[in-house]
């Protein structure tokens, strides 16, 4: 299983949108986060930042996240919430979401 933790940042005029539709994900969406082996993924918000956190427990990561990228209603559900982030400056020039290292954890 791999953990992995990202931050990307939100407007604050983005907010109350983000939410609303997070209130409610499509299950379609939902579907196809666990059809790519993706569990317990949580997203919080912290004044601008949104953190996000999952658990990868696929053997083809890279294989997996593509399914997703590839997923028709993932896009739709992108083209809603996508307009309403914004990359952090440490965000590579491939990243959307950038992944933050690990410190510290306790089973």
């Amino acid at each position: 299983m791999r953990r992995i933790a990202q931050v990307i940042a939100i407007p604050a005029e983005g907010i109350p949108e983000y939410e609303r539709l997070h209130a409610e994900v499509w299950p379609t969406v939902l579907a196809r986060i666990a059809s790519s082996n993706i569990r317990n993924y949580s997203i919080y918000r912290y004044e601008n930042l949104l953190f996000s956190y999952f658990e990868y427990r696929g053997e083809d990561f890279d294989a997996d996240m593509a399914a997703i990228a590839a997923d028709p209603e993932t896009q739709k559900w992108w083209k809603l919430t996508d307009p309403l982030q914004r990359k952090v400056p440490e965000a590579g020039a491939d990243q959307w979401w950038h992944v933050i290292p690990e410190v510290f954890h306790a089973d």
